[in-house]
């Protein structure tokens, strides 16, 4: 039977639409912190599939739609 990789999603941040709310670093401290000023910072752009489910609410967590889950295969 053929092994199927799950593919790696890249998280990225429109660092200008961003206005410092810290949702995402509380959610996804594993990839992101914030810097001292409250902005993320965005520590590993691909997610590990073990983590896909806490990027999507990150980013689901954005109120200003900042944060994204990008296929890079897309």
């Amino acid at each position: 039977m053929p092994v199927t990789r799950r593919r790696e999603l890249r998280l990225t941040l429109d660092r200008i639409a961003c206005e410092g709310h810290g949702a995402c670093a509380e959610l996804l401290p594993e990839l992101l912190s914030l810097d001292e000023w409250g902005y993320p910072i965005v520590h590993r752009d691909t997610v590990p599939p073990e983590l896909t489910g806490y990027a999507r609410r990150a980013v689901a967590a954005c109120p200003v739609l900042a944060l994204r889950l990008v296929d890079p295969q897309r």
